[in-house]
């Protein structure tokens, strides 16, 4: 079993790095054969289902993400469906929900259940894991692609949750006269976003993984408007705390932005790489619609 495993990371080493090659190899075996590594590892005899493996590697060396050649991710406890019109989501993203649970405390100040809004949804996973987590929520996902919608509807029939998810674009959204539509009337508790942030001079240090397959909607904005997705989202005063995922390059000039919307108590947390990563803060009292 290993061998054959390390034969097919060899043959990805001419595009990959050796670790990173050798854990694609591993994803493939224990996708193809619905076990673990270690039952693998502890006893798996039958190597036969390692036998078809050409066009996936031929595919991984034109850097295709594995994610999108099976068709799913799992990712913080959930299996979710992605494909090229949605991002993979990341460990970061994860840590965004972590740090909304963490703040719940803050914010869980009445006895009705959280209204929390997800602004450009994709594959719902965000809001999908924190209706997970806490099923009296009641969560609305929105995205102005079709199709990203459509997959986080089947996420959430995927893993057993109920999220409201809509078709809207931001800059056409007429907060307060719409809200309605979406099963709630006045501000959410929480509004939640990882936006496009990623500047286009950004590209020549990504990845083909990302450049070439995922959506460049979801990931860019210009070099002259860096913000433009938070400074929408901030403006319209749509939830009492607001949680980004932002770039690190522009974690004082978020500080600024939030300020200047009426916000305040705000706190910037970094990513598991030291990064500045989050951003959150609370819409000031003489804000509230």
């Amino acid at each position: 079993m290993i061998s054959k495993i390390r034969n097919i990371a060899s043959l990805l080493e001419s595009a990959y790095p050796a670790d990173e090659a050798l854990a694609l190899a591993w994803w493939i075996a224990e996708e193809l054969s619905g076990l673990s590594r270690a039952q693998l590892l502890c006893g798996c005899k039958d190597t036969t289902f390692l036998a078809n493996t050409q066009d996936i590697i031929k595919r991984l060396l034109h850097f295709e993400p594995i994610q999108y050649i099976f068709g799913h991710t799992l990712w913080c406890g959930l299996d979710l469906k992605v494909n090229p019109s949605t991002l993979i989501p990341r460990p970061e993203t994860a840590e965004l929900v972590e740090r909304i649970q963490i703040t719940e405390y803050r914010v869980q100040t009445k006895n009705a259940p959280l209204r929390v809004l997800d602004v450009g949804t994709g594959s719902g996973c965000i809001a999908i894991a924190l209706k997970k987590a806490h099923p009296e929520w009641q969560i609305t996902g929105i995205d102005i692609s079709p199709e990203a919608i459509s997959v986080a509807k089947e996420n959430a029939l995927r893993n057993n949750v109920e999220v409201n998810f809509k078709v809207a674009d931001i800059f056409d959204f007429l907060a307060y006269k719409q809200l309605d539509s979406f099963g709630f009337n006045g501000t959410f508790d929480i509004v939640v976003s990882n936006p496009p942030y990623i500047r286009e001079s950004e590209k020549s240090t990504m990845r083909p993984n990302v450049l070439n397959y995922e959506p460049s909607t979801a990931l860019f904005v210009p070099d002259n408007a860096p913000l433009c997705f938070f400074r929408r989202i901030a403006s319209l005063h749509l939830g009492t705390y607001l949680f980004f995922e932002i770039n690190e390059a522009f974690a004082p000039e978020m500080e600024v932005l939030l300020c200047e919307q009426g916000y305040a108590d705000i706190l910037i947390s970094n990513d598991i790489y030291g990064k500045p990563r989050i951003i959150e803060g609370k819409m000031q009292n003489n804000l509230h619609m």
